[in-house]
C-alpha cells in the first residue's frame, strides 16, 4: 500500500486528492492516518452485501458489521465514503439485495456503485452455475431491480458513479450466463422511464404532450427507441415537449 502511494508524491500537487478501493474489514485508526498523510480524500468499500449469509456463502470474508465500523470510521475521519453492492450475488435475491440497498442508506455514503453478478469462467460461482446449484437473474429480472435501486439512491441523494461492468472483449469471452450487457445502465434508465410514463398515464387518453428535461430525452426514447415502440404499440400517441425544471428522471403529461 505504502509503495503505490509513494508512487503518487511526484504528481500529487496537481490533483485535489486520491480515491481508493478497498475491503471494509481492512479500515482501522492507523490505516486511515496513514492514508490521510497521503492525501487520500475518498475511499470506496466493496461491501456487496449487507447480509451475512450472502457474505459467506461468496467467501468475502468480512460481515455487514465490518462496513458498518468501517463505514462510520471513514466519515468520522473526514474521507469522503463510497460503498459498492453486488445484485444478484449466490444465496442472494431480490429481497435482499433491496435490504443491501436500504443498509447503504443509511450509512449515508457520498457515493455508491452498483455491479450486476457476471459469472466468470473457471470460478466456483461457474462451478455452482453448472451444477444448477445458483441461478443468476436474468436480465431482464437484473435491469428492473436495479432501475428500482437507482431511483432509491436518486430519492436519497446518493450520487451513483457507476451502474455495471466496464465493457472488456475479456469480460465478454471469459463470461456465462448470458446476463452481462455493455449499456447496462442504460437500459435501467429507459426502465425507469418506461414505468414512469405507464404510472402516470395509464388508461388515460385525454393527454397529447409528455414533458421531460431535454438531458434525458435518450433515456426516455429507450435504447434503438424501445420505448416509444411500445408506447405506440400500447395505443399511445403524443408529442414530447421540454420542461428543465424536471428532474433527470422525472416526467408529466397534458
Amino acid at each position: 500500500m505504502v509503495s503505490l502511494l509513494d508512487a503518487t508524491k511526484p504528481f500529487i500537487d496537481r490533483f485535489y486528492g486520491i480515491r481508493i478501493s478497498t475491503r471494509p474489514d481492512y479500515i482501522d485508526k492507523e490505516v486511515l492516518a496513514l492514508l490521510k498523510l497521503y492525501k487520500v480524500t475518498s475511499i470506496e468499500l466493496g461491501a456487496q452485501s449487507m447480509n451475512d449469509v450472502v457474505l459467506k456463502a461468496n467467501n468475502r470474508g468480512h460481515s455487514a458489521d465490518d462496513v458498518i465500523n468501517s463505514s462510520k470510521l471513514i466519515k468520522h475521519s473526514g474521507f469522503s465514503l463510497g460503498l459498492q453492492m453486488m445484485t444478484g450475488l449466490y444465496k442472494s435475491d431480490r429481497e435482499k439485495d433491496i435490504y443491501t440497498a436500504k443498509q447503504f442508506v443509511m450509512l449515508k455514503p457520498d457515493t455508491v456503485r452498483i455491479y450486476p453478478t457476471v459469472i466468470m469462467k473457471n470460478t466456483k460461482l461457474a462451478d455452482l452455475y453448472f451444477a444448477n446449484e445458483f441461478k443468476p437473474y436474468l436480465l431482464n429480472e437484473s435491469i428492473d431491480l436495479c432501475s428500482q435501486i437507482i431511483e432509491f439512491f436518486e430519492f436519497n441523494s446518493i450520487n451513483i458513479i457507476r451502474v455495471g461492468l466496464h465493457y472488456s472483449d475479456s469480460l465478454i469471452e471469459n463470461s456465462v450466463g448470458n446476463n452481462y450487457h455493455p449499456a447496462f445502465k442504460e437500459l435501467c434508465e429507459n426502465k425507469i422511464f418506461f414505468n414512469k410514463f405507464i404510472g402516470k398515464a395509464g388508461d388515460r387518453n385525454d393527454f397529447d404532450t409528455v414533458y421531460i428535461n431535454k438531458n434525458s430525452l435518450s433515456k426516455f426514447l429507450g435504447q434503438k427507441k424501445s420505448n416509444l415502440i411500445k408506447f405506440k404499440e400500447m395505443g399511445y400517441n403524443f408529442g414530447i415537449e421540454y420542461d428543465n425544471t424536471l428532474s433527470k428522471y422525472d416526467l408529466y403529461i397534458k
